[in-house]
C-alpha cells in the first residue's frame, strides 16, 4: 500500500466520509445487517492509518445519523454497542498516535448515557493532540445542525440585522473545525444525505462505488489523487 502519485504539499486538509453500504455488503454474502456495521470497523480504521499517513489533518466520519433512529429496534440496539466497542477498544490507539477525538451531534435522551461518558472520556483524553482531528459525526444531522446554529442565535437575542454567515458557522457544533476540501461517499449514492450541509458548500465530492467494508487507505488514496487533478474556484475564475 503505497500512496504513489499523492502531491503531499496539497493534500486536503480536511476530508469527510460518508461511509455508506454495510448494509448491502452484508446482504450479498446472506449475512445479518450488523455483520456489514462490524466489517466496517476495520474499513474506518484503515482510512484513518492512510489519512495520517499522508498528512491529513482533519478527518470527519458520519457514524450514526439523527435518520438512523428509524432502523429496526435491534440493528439501532447493535450500533449503539458497535460504537461503544469502537471508542473503548481504539481510544487509547488513536492517543498514542496523536490523534485528537472529537463527536458531533445531538446529545439528547436517545443516546445511552454510558457512551456519552465514553465520548467525554475518549474527548478529554485527546484534547491536546494535534497530528489529526478525527471528528466522529453520531446521532448527527446537518438540518439539525443548523436548527441548533439559530436558536443559540434567537437564544442570545442576535438583531436579525446583524446576523451573516459568520455568525451562523461560528454557532455549529465545532466552529473551529475547517470546511471540508473533500468528501467521499462510498456504495455508488449520488447524495449527501443530511451530511454536513453547511460546510459542503465549495468541497470537492467524491462519489465511489465501492461498499464501505470493503474501502481502505487505497481507496482513500485515489480520492486524494482525484482531488488534486481538480481545480477550486470557490466561484471565480483563474487568471
Amino acid at each position: 500500500m503505497t500512496a504513489d502519485g499523492i502531491d503531499l504539499d496539497r493534500v486536503p486538509r480536511h476530508i469527510a466520509c460518508v461511509m455508506d453500504g454495510n448494509g448491502r455488503w452484508a446482504r450479498a454474502r446472506g449475512l445479518a445487517r450488523t455483520e456489514g456495521h462490524a466489517a466496517g470497523e476495520e474499513a474506518m480504521f484503515d482510512a484513518v492509518e492512510g489519512a495520517l499517513e499522508v498528512g491529513v489533518k482533519c478527518l470527519t466520519m458520519f457514524a450514526f445519523s439523527t435518520e438512523n433512529w428509524r432502523r429496526p429496534p435491534d440493528e439501532v440496539r447493535y450500533l449503539m454497542n458497535f460504537n461503544e466497542r469502537i471508542l473503548s477498544g481504539h481510544r487509547d490507539d488513536l492517543h498514542s498516535k496523536g490523534v485528537r477525538i472529537r463527536f458531533a451531534g445531538r446529545r439528547d435522551w436517545r443516546v445511552p448515557k454510558r457512551i456519552l461518558r465514553h465520548m467525554d472520556d475518549s474527548m478529554s483524553l485527546t484534547a491536546k493532540n494535534r497530528r489529526m482531528t478525527l471528528t466522529i459525526c453520531f446521532n448527527y444531522g446537518g438540518q439539525a445542525e443548523i436548527v441548533d446554529a439559530v436558536r443559540s442565535i434567537v437564544a442570545e437575542g442576535i438583531e436579525a440585522r446583524k446576523i451573516d454567515e459568520k455568525t451562523i458557522h461560528s454557532r455549529l457544533y465545532w466552529p473551529d473545525l475547517p470546511d471540508p476540501d473533500l468528501v467521499v461517499r462510498t456504495s455508488g449514492e449520488f447524495r449527501m444525505s443530511n451530511f454536513l450541509l453547511w460546510q459542503v458548500a465549495y468541497s470537492e465530492l467524491y462519489f465511489t462505488d465501492v461498499l464501505w467494508p470493503d474501502f481502505r487507505r487505497d481507496n482513500l488514496f485515489d480520492a486524494i489523487r482525484e482531488y488534486q487533478r481538480r481545480e477550486r474556484r470557490y466561484g471565480g475564475v483563474k487568471r
